[in-house]
């Protein structure tokens, strides 16, 4: 009998084991996010007789142990069909949404995973309160823990329809929310039709969490002991209440090309300065607010990327700006920083951005050195001494009101927290919950606004989604920082259209903003090349396609390099390409030069490095005098004519290989054709997210993205989006040709003219 017993023992190793359990301990809710260092250590890696958990909050540990391949237990079957579905954006049982670049890295297949699923549909969170507070939770974990990777995860069949990727695509947009979802037609047992989360790493012995609202204090705790196994030491993690030390790579943004092309991506708020004729509309998820008067001619833009910077407006760095605020007196305006829990204030006389509140102990010479490596491509680095404020301060804010006793009256988007900032000192006075409470102290200001809302037509009014509901006596109170009033109409920021429209308070009707002077704007963030990434890479820059590539042998000296780029035809232009938005750039054995410079008699010869310092001294010294006239001096280089776009670029070459990259963004809409009827949405729809993104997506991707311009119910001939154009010229230049004497070098000058189609 002990043989038997020791030969069954010894069998059971090879089969497949598996625990499930449940086990409860009543753990008291904590009131804030510090209170996380209190809560009870969950040992994720000991049997589930050892784990600790809040009552009401559901525990399962599925382990496989089975060394067979391509056998996996049904405990662990939805984590075998996430591992499997990493290579391919699309498959016969699944398809990716928002997909991020490098998440099918198989070294990343060896880090630590969180997938949260079933929580993904519009249908599934009672309001949009609901679904903010989650997703804000979301974030904070992404901020903690940079080096743990999320997905989203929604099976069953109407998830792979039509209207719910187009639902998915809103609230990628909406909430901003940077990790991949992966759809799945298939149904898994063990998540069921309920919320779901699950923690795993190597993909082995996951841990499954159910519980209606994601707890996060449970789940921090899992996760930085997860993350302490897999690294074998603990290394600290970032303190939730640590905002002011952003990393770069801690920065992930939606992969959504198609809608980050756009003009406008999330246009969350908008406010007024009506004697200086200026308005300020949060452009929140480009990370910019961008200042334009009332005939749409933008005048000037806040912010260069996202991140948490101060400094002028075109190095300064927000995170999803949202509600602002207009300071006659001071001649300043105050803008919620929501992803950056912050105030941050714009010297509009100035062009200075500075933190507000809370104080800040960054310093100038800090800020210039974080510019200085990060033009460097070494990232910035975080201030050594941030000033450390209570997560209650402020935490995800979203709207902002002005009282009558001075005070910045700062609410968050669930409308539960009112921050009450005094706004000579930037220090916050009182913390004030419960929207019964809010709605107490700013009836006032916040029926003021309601008030502007009954004037819009009702059948209007219903499309602008994204309007959620506190209670039933305000049902649109969440657009309170949307509209605003200037001169004699309502202007509403439009988030569903991605756009801003204007409503004459006496005849009713409602019109676009015809928008014009996109130089302003200059080449956005995401096309704008650090100096380093200039460097031969497969595919040109990281996450950038080339559309043309081509070769040439001349001899040294001066090259005119003439740049013809065909636009697609059923295109046009909205206004004449602006010098702000290209950017042009020589490596190897060339410079950049003026088109007004006579180098005819120079003998210049131009070093491989010599390039980097020249730029780096233009950039660093050069006085906003002398940029002026630069520009001045270059707009006759950019010409259009005949459906095409010129470019003229001017280079000085020496006996080598070199390189002339020229990057440039476009502003289109589709030509309106007498031909063609105006019910062919679809089909316009369709030919913006081809042209707006030059990278391959998905079916299912394209199709949600599709539906989601759809809904804004606009025509969408109207639709500005941008045309990214990326060129790289090289050249392989001989040596100098002599003069008779055999002693002096013949200089001799040269025109190309390279062709570009743009047609896709």
């Amino acid at each position: 009998m002990a043989l038997r017993f020791r030969r069954l023992r010894e069998t059971s190793r090879f089969f497949t084991r598996s625990f499930s359990g449940e086990n409860y301990i009543k753990c008291r809710t904590a009131k804030n996010l510090r209170a996380l260092s209190r809560v009870p250590q969950l040992h994720v890696s000991d049997r589930v007789s050892r784990s600790f958990l809040p009552s009401q909050f559901q525990f399962q540990r599925f382990s496989s142990a089975s060394k067979l391949p391509n056998k996996f237990s049904s405990e662990s079957s939805i984590v075998s069909f996430i591992k499997s579905s990493l290579d391919q954006l699309e498959g016969p049982n699944h398809c990716w949404l928002n997909k991020l670049e490098g998440i099918n890295n198989v070294s990343k297949r060896n880090g630590a995973f969180l997938v949260l699923t079933g929580q993904f549909s519009e249908s599934y969170f009672t309001n949009d309160f609901e679904a903010f507070t989650f997703f804000e939770k979301v974030k904070l974990l992404q901020h903690r823990f940079p080096q743990l990777h999320i997905i989203g995860f929604q099976s069953g069949g109407l998830n792979c329809s039509a209207a719910g990727r187009s639902n998915l695509v809103q609230l990628i947009v909406k909430e901003n929310i940077s990790f991949p979802i992966l759809l799945s037609n298939k149904n898994f047992s063990e998540v069921g039709n309920g919320a779901c989360c699950i923690l795993f790493k190597h993909f082995r012995n996951p841990v499954f969490y159910h519980e209606k609202d994601l707890n996060l204090e449970v789940l921090s705790k899992a996760v930085e002991e997860l993350l302490e196994q897999h690294n074998g030491k603990s290394e600290g993690p970032k303190l939730f209440r640590d905002f002011s030390s952003k990393q770069d790579e801690v920065i992930k943004e939606p992969n959504l090309r198609s809608m980050q092309n756009l003009l406008f991506h999330f246009p969350g708020c908008i406010s007024a300065d009506e004697s200086g004729n200026r308005l300020f509309i949060s452009d929140s998820n480009h990370h910019r607010i961008i200042i334009f008067n009332g005939n749409g001619k933008i005048l000037d833009c806040i912010g260069s990327s996202p991140g948490f910077e101060d400094g002028e407006f075109e190095s300064a760095k927000l995170m999803r700006p949202a509600a602002s605020f207009y300071h006659d007196d001071e001649d300043c305006l105050y803008i919620v920083d929501s992803e950056n829990h912050a105030i941050r204030r714009a010297d509009l006389s100035r062009r200075i951005l500075e933190t507000f509140s809370p104080a800040s102990n960054v310093n100038k010479s800090y800020q210039f050195w974080n510019w200085i490596r990060e033009e460097l491509g070494l990232g910035s680095v975080a201030n050594p001494e941030p000033e450390a404020h209570a997560t209650e301060s402020l935490l995800f804010p979203w709207h902002m009101l002005y009282s009558d006793d001075d005070n910045l009256l700062v609410i968050n988007r669930s409308f539960e927290t009112l921050w009450m900032i005094n706004s000579a000192t930037g220090e916050t006075e009182e913390v004030i919950k419960g929207f019964s409470n809010i709605l107490e102290i700013c009836r006032e200001q916040i029926l003021e606004k309601v008030s502007l809302l009954k004037q819009i037509p009702p059948s209007w009014l219903q499309q602008l989604a994204y309007a959620p509901c506190a209670s039933d006596e305000h049902p649109h109170i969440g657009l309170v920082s949307s509209l605003t009033t200037f001169q004699d109409q309502i202007i509403i920021s439009d988030t569903v259209g991605q756009r801003v429209v204007k409503l004459s308070e006496d005849s009713k009707v409602v019109s676009n903003f015809q928008f014009s002077n996109f130089g302003i704007l200059g080449l956005p963030y995401w096309l704008s090349p650090h100096v380093e990434r200039a460097n031969a890479i497969s595919g040109g820059f990281q996450g950038t396609e080339i559309d043309h590539v081509q070769c040439f042998n001349l001899l040294p000296g001066k090259v005119e390099i003439q740049l013809n780029v065909n636009i697609p035809a059923d295109t046009e232009l909205v206004e004449p390409l602006q010098e702000g938005c290209i950017w042009r750039q020589a490596r190897g054995v060339a410079t950049i030069v003026s088109e007004v410079e006579d180098v005819a008699g120079s003998s210049e010869k131009v070093g491989s490095a010599q390039k980097w310092y020249d730029e780096l001294d233009t950039l660093v010294f050069t006085s906003p005098e002398s940029e002026s006239v630069d520009d001045e001096d270059t707009t006759s280089v950019i010409k259009f004519q005949d459906d095409k776009v010129h470019i003229i670029t001017a280079v000085n070459t020496s006996p080598g290989t070199s390189e002339v990259i020229i990057t440039a963004v476009l502003y289109l809409r589709l030509r309106r054709n007498p031909d063609q009827p105006d019910d062919n949405q679809e089909k316009y729809a369709a030919r913006i997210v081809d042209l707006s993104n030059s990278r391959r997506n998905g079916k299912m991707e394209r199709d949600g993205c599709i539906q989601f311009l759809l809904k804004s119910q606009r025509d969408l001939r109207d639709v500005i989006f941008m045309k990214p154009l990326h060129v790289r010229v090289k050249f392989d230049s001989f040596d100098h040709p002599k003069a008779d004497n055999s002693r002096d070098i013949i200089l001799t000058e040269s025109s190309i003219e390279v062709n570009v189609s743009l047609n896709s």
